[in-house]
């Protein structure tokens, strides 16, 4: 019961940790049966037991995913994740600003110690006794590694703080003329300056570095019907908090796409087109 009601959590920090969803779920696993295992008796918190088991597994797998991210095939984005939708709009926006694409992919800059600290720290709001058991550093190390963290990603943070339903009703603009291939429409709700950031892991096409300009990123998204006819569809859906766009052709699941906007304007879409990443997203659609 006790690992069953913290789960949740101890997802929350591998998946944050590791931005794939498989790694997490074996960091939980590899935690889980470390727990089963455990000399109960001698675990005075069992929430700071499994929150500093599951911190090490996830920087001891960290280390290892980074040396294999520097020779992975043109850009690694992370694998997005079906969520639902919280209570409260409230709740939505926390779980956006700590969970989205984008925030994950900036998060790559650390090192596994201080992402771990950061997340710990700014995203679980735990005290720094906490956060130096989980990482095995003093205090006033991890006080350290937090505000370098902090320094380092602040410039970086995305820019526009924009209502959900601005959000939302900007993507269905931008799915529907997608579908209809529709240049000028598409073109009206990109920024000129605007980027395509896209993985395809290796497995099919995408472009070796990001796309930049509204205009070159409307083409590539216009083409799509006059190619596959009818057959393409965009799905909106909620991933990592956020409203998003799945995209399919000829009832395959073939894009992810989480986007930022200003408000008015796309200002950068990260499209996850690798297969691998797209699985669990496709199983739960019936899109395999």
């Amino acid at each position: 019961m006790t690992f069953a009601r913290l789960r949740p959590r101890l997802h929350g920090i591998a998946y944050r940790m590791l931005g794939t969803v498989a790694e997490a779920e074996d960091v939980v696993q590899d935690a889980w049966l470390r727990w089963h295992e455990a000399d109960r008796g001698s675990i005075d918190n069992a929430e700071a037991w499994l929150v500093t088991v599951t911190t090490r597994l996830a920087i001891d797998r960290l280390r290892m995913a980074k040396t294999q991210r520097e020779h992975y095939a043109g850009i690694w984005l992370p694998e997005p994740e079906l969520t639902e939708s919280p209570a409260t709009p409230e709740q939505l926006t926390e779980r956006a600003d700590d969970l989205s694409v984008a925030f994950l992919l900036l998060l790559e800059r650390l090192t596994p110690e201080a992402r771990a600290a950061f997340l710990l720290r700014e995203v679980f709001d735990a005290d720094y006794a906490d956060v130096a058991r989980a990482i095995g550093k003093s205090e006033a190390a991890c006080r350290q590694l937090v505000s370098r963290a902090r320094v380092q990603l602040r410039d970086e943070r995305p820019r526009f703080a924009v209502p959900r339903e601005t959000h939302l009703r900007l993507l269905q603009g931008f799915a529907q003329a997608m579908e209809r291939g529709d240049m000028a429409a598409l073109q009206s709700m990109l920024a000129e300056d605007a980027e395509l950031i896209g993985d395809g892991g290796g497995k099919v096409p995408s472009f070796p570095k990001p796309l930049v300009g509204g205009w070159r990123i409307a083409k590539v998204f216009a083409v799509g019907p006059q190619r596959h006819g009818q057959t393409v569809r965009a799905e909106l859906a909620l991933l990592n908090g956020d409203w998003a766009v799945l995209r399919f052709i000829d009832g395959q699941l073939e894009s992810a796409q989480c986007y930022e906007t200003d408000g008015e304007r796309i200002v950068r879409i990260h499209a996850q087109r690798n297969p691998d990443k797209l699985l669990r997203i496709a199983l739960a659609r019936g899109a395999c």
